[in-house]
């Protein structure tokens, strides 16, 4: 049997790092689906320019952060749902995938990471030789 390529969450916990701006972290809405020939994550980052969302990957680990737009001073809000924070989220990738074909896209406040799995975990048919 094949082994597949996954993605694993990380714990709940965001980890303390040192942060340059108050406020929360949030943990980013995710999908994550397998293809034949990759795995897509689906990232919800409302509010996030695609030019400040920041994608890692570093033994293993796939991290995604993604500043949230600060509050516009001078507005009275009616209602106020969203807080001042930052997106973040890690996970564990399995070696079944090709880091150096990693690849990201953003549109609408949605990030797509495309992770192409290594030649030996794609499925392949064999061909059945007659004699």
């Amino acid at each position: 049997m094949a082994r597949e390529a996954t993605i694993e969450k990380q714990s709940e916990s965001v980890p303390e790092t040192e942060r340059t701006r108050g406020g929360q972290i949030y943990r980013p809405n995710v999908d994550i689906l397998e293809k034949q020939d990759e795995l897509l994550v689906v990232a919800d980052l409302p509010g996030v320019k695609g030019s400040e969302i920041e994608v890692h990957f570093e033994d293993g680990e796939l991290a995604i952060y993604g500043p949230a737009a600060v509050r516009q001073e001078g507005v009275r809000y009616l209602l106020q749902e969203y807080g001042v924070g930052d997106f973040y989220r890690t996970f564990r990738v399995s070696e079944r995938i090709d880091p150096a074909k990693i690849s990201a896209e953003q549109k609408d406040g949605v990030l797509m990471l495309h992770l192409p799995k290594v030649e030996a975990a794609k499925p392949r048919k064999i061909k059945v030789k007659t004699k």
